[in-house]
């Protein structure tokens, strides 16, 4: 039995090169709804969206990213932590309550998941129209500068961003790890069955040599190790949580 929901989450691959064309309001306010509708912690509904389409605002975001793919795409959202938003609800309830609470590692924590479930319904949901879409958490090369940008107050912080049109590309579906090595039962299973992880990493050398756009010599190993090679470019997270009044306990 077809199954159309199933078919667009299976179909997922990032799309990086839109054609030139704008996302209509009726398109981002349906987005919208499918963000807001995706599960949330204890209903607490603890994130917020900036559309940006700001020209000079997108060329921040552009030169922090290094993607040049943000000023080309249909629309461009930024998803953000959001805890402000509550405390500002519950002190105009109560001007003498104490919001301490909403600074704590715990609410960090949920207004990231929030962010993540409410950002992952709306891609799926673009994909669903027939959009296409890019996840980037790239703004983190420099989160002063998106904090600064975007006046992000205190209890506020940006997670990722989302590049959403109409694709101008059909990149192959990038294979992912099988599930005998991501799935257990019970309890963590920290034995890798390494064949199944050399047969994986075929599979991955085989999509970037064959694709068409970007071939090059890569497997998911090498990709891990390369990866931890390189130096940190981000060091300015954890302190940028804490200006925004975050893991204060």
């Amino acid at each position: 039995m077809e199954n159309q929901v199933l078919d667009t989450l299976f179909n997922h691959r990032s799309i990086r090169n839109y054609q030139d064309k704008k996302l209509t309001n009726h398109q981002i306010s349906q987005l919208l709804q499918a963000a807001q509708q995706a599960s949330t912690s204890q209903f607490e509904q603890q994130f917020s969206v900036i559309s940006v389409t700001d020209p000079a605002k997108l060329q921040v975001i552009a030169d922090v990213t290094t993607y040049d793919l943000v000023k080309n795409a249909g629309h461009y959202f930024l998803f953000i932590a959001d805890q402000h938003r509550n405390s500002q609800i519950l002190k105009h309830i109560d001007p003498n309550v104490d919001t301490m609470n909403l600074h704590s590692t715990d609410k960090l924590l949920a207004s990231i998941h929030d962010v993540d479930l409410a950002l992952q319904s709306m891609l799926t949901a673009a994909e669903s129209m027939g959009l296409g879409g890019v996840i980037m958490g790239s703004i983190y090369n420099d989160v002063d500068k998106i904090i600064d940008t975007f006046k992000l107050p205190e209890l506020t912080f940006p997670v990722l961003g989302l590049a959403l049109g109409y694709p101008d590309e059909n990149p192959e579906i990038k294979p992912r790890i099988t599930s005998e090595i991501i799935h257990y039962e019970n309890e963590y299973n920290d034995q890798i069955d390494y064949n199944e992880l050399t047969n994986y990493d075929n599979q991955v050398h085989a999509y970037y040599a064959n694709r068409k756009h970007g071939a090059r010599e890569e497997s998911f190993t090498h990709h891990l190790m390369h990866d931890l090679k390189q130096s940190p470019v981000r060091k300015g997270i954890l302190p940028a949580l804490k200006r925004q009044g975050f893991l204060k306990f």
